[in-house]
């Protein structure tokens, strides 16, 4: 299974906002974005963005791209003086306000979507992950994947014609996995982190097997094995490209697929502990505990609840 694909599947991953914000003068945007990551996409005019992880505002023109990790709850506005605009909230007012002229487009947009977790992710990939990465148009050409893609998502967004919603999600997928493939390759250049132990084959060997059967009684000696590599250079290799061991990571898949079970399906804690490697349902509730700070059947009727409250405020 695609590495980045079954991360985020595990995570809980669900798209929950997507569409074209057009930006009046006096009117700033509030993201109460606490369980999501996503972009922002400038295609007219120029906005800035407001954070507490932000030194300053900072200044997004046409064609910038802003991806933002979980949590980062953040405002933009047209102003950098935040005092002058009235702020909306997207969790509580929707649509946006309109220009009062009929046919007088506001100078300034923003395309935005998100991706939320309805539970708490465990992967080291969310926590390596940057505040912000932004990707200035004035830098240089996007690649022409990711040029296309913006161009078509926001051709689709305005015309809202017959399968236009199937094609946005698509392209939102698509621009999405290509910013996070950008974020990859620059956090890979830091010491000691996911992004960059996955660039070394061997270690990648060892991740992905992980990945495709955490069920199996993997050992340090039979995952050196399938590395290709010897106990003690498989330990060293992962230590220092991801300054974790094997088999710490391997518990951290373990309870990330344990907590997608619990939310998706109504199984016993039984066979979810045998389904992710564990023998019986008390070893594998104590893990569990230990690594997400509650019981499993507490972080499953936690998170039902939690669903509940947020589709009632959407």
């Amino acid at each position: 299974m695609d590495l980045l694909t079954d991360i985020f599947r595990q995570a809980g991953l669900r798209r929950r906002l997507l569409d074209l914000h057009q930006l009046l003068d006096a009117t700033a945007l509030q993201f109460p974005c606490d369980r999501s990551m996503g972009l922002h996409v400038v295609t007219a005019g120029r906005v800035y963005l407001h954070a507490p992880s932000l030194p300053q505002p900072l200044c997004l023109q046409t064609g910038d791209v802003a991806v933002m990790a979980r949590g980062c709850v953040h405002t933009i506005s047209t102003h950098e003086d935040m005092g002058a605009v009235r702020t909306v909230s997207l969790a509580h007012a929707w649509p946006l306000p309109q220009s009062d002229t009929p046919g007088d487009a506001p100078p300034n947009a923003l395309l935005s979507g998100a991706y939320q977790f309805w539970h708490n992710p465990v992967h080291p990939f969310f926590d390596e992950m940057p505040d912000w990465l932004v990707l200035r148009a004035q830098d240089g050409p996007y690649p022409r994947a990711m040029a296309h893609s913006l161009e078509l998502l926001q051709q689709e967004l305005a015309r809202r014609e017959l399968g236009s919603e199937t094609l946005v999600y698509g392209l939102l997928d698509v621009i999405y996995v290509l910013l996070m493939r950008e974020m990859l390759q620059r956090q890979g250049t830091r010491t000691a982190c996911w992004s960059r132990a996955i660039q070394d084959p061997q270690v990648m060997k060892a991740v992905q097997a992980m990945h495709d059967d955490c069920a199996r009684a993997w050992t340090l000696d039979k995952l050196a094995q399938h590395a290709g590599l010897s106990r003690t250079s498989l330990a060293e290799r992962f230590r220092e490209s991801m300054g974790n061991t094997p088999l710490n990571y391997l518990r951290t898949v373990r309870m990330q697929k344990a907590m997608a079970a619990l939310i998706e399906s109504e199984r016993s804690l039984e066979q979810i502990a045998r389904e992710v490697g564990y023998t019986d349902a008390f070893s594998f509730s104590k893990v569990f505990k230990r690594t997400a700070g509650v019981a499993p059947r507490d972080f499953r009727r936690q998170d039902t609840q939690d669903k509940a409250l947020a589709w009632r405020i959407a």
